[in-house]
């Protein structure tokens, strides 16, 4: 399974998940991963409910997801 370059628990499958980035080759995606930061209270409460992802896997996708919008400029429509 080939990795992200710079991320070692970042798997890219196009036989899983229809090609998204998942956490460590699991059918986790980092997408996934990053809702479940956004919803969830404390670390604790992430690590109760899913006991398969580790610390590093949290960090990982936080970084993939600044990685990933690093310079990227939108065009918002604006509402004066």
């Amino acid at each position: 399974m080939p990795q992200v370059p710079g991320f070692d628990r970042i798997i890219v499958d196009p036989g899983k998940c229809g090609g998204k980035p998942c956490i460590r080759g699991m059918r986790v995606t980092v997408r996934r991963v990053l809702e479940i930061l956004a919803t969830y209270d404390g670390r604790e409460d992430i690590f109760l409910e899913y006991p398969f992802l580790e610390e590093e896997d949290l960090r990982q996708a936080l970084h993939f997801a600044a990685v990933a919008v690093d310079d990227e400029v939108r065009d918002f429509d604006r509402v004066a």
